[in-house]
């Protein structure tokens, strides 16, 4: 009897989990874009060192930016392709980056005296990317630490009386019995 309800439920779930599953190419293929569409956010030392790459090899900062964020994709690389499309037009600095997000102002401050100085860009971008880095990691500390301090009263919570039952009870009632009786 067991067997038949087995296969019923495999023959039931089989087809339910192939219809919904996504295919092995798809999934083992190397999809455009880094960044998820929905991701609002991507790792800027990331873009700072792509950036930097592109650079290095004698692309123009319009370009590097169009290149990056086409490789980016999602709204970080609309964004960064915006930019340079802006510069590609001949608008100055700071209309180029007028539309872009708060965490771009690193990336703008990098590359602002490439573009109007004819600076090398490349260890700006570098060092922009490790003190981003740096900040990043500062900030995963304090909310480690932050993190030790919340579970102190959870934890407490469950180990106290768990040691108060499991360790102190036994030996009260064993002391209080041996008192009673005397022995």
């Amino acid at each position: 009897m067991f067997f038949w309800i087995f296969c019923a439920a495999v023959l039931t779930a089989v087809p339910w989990w192939l219809l919904r599953a996504e295919p092995v190419e798809r999934r083992l293929s190397v999809r455009p874009g880094l960044a998820r569409e929905s991701d609002p956010s991507f790792s800027i030392p990331i873009v700072l060192e792509l950036l930097a790459t592109a650079l290095s090899v004698g692309v123009a900062i319009p370009r590097a930016l169009a290149a990056t964020g086409q490789a980016i994709g999602g709204a970080t690389g609309i964004d960064l392709k915006r930019a340079g499309r802006r510069l590609e037009f001949g608008s100055d600095w700071r209309e180029a980056w007028e539309d872009a997000p708060p965490s771009f102002a690193i990336i703008s401050d990098a590359l602002r005296p490439a573009w109007e100085e004819g600076a090398a860009a490349t260890d700006a971008l570098r060092a922009a990317g490790q003190a981003a880095r740096s900040a990043h990691q500062d900030a995963a500390r304090v909310t480690a630490g932050k993190l030790g301090v919340r579970l102190v009263l959870p934890l407490g919570l469950c180990l106290l009386p768990a040691f108060v039952l499991i360790g102190l009870v036994p030996m009260l009632l064993s002391l209080g019995t041996g008192l009673l009786t005397g022995g």
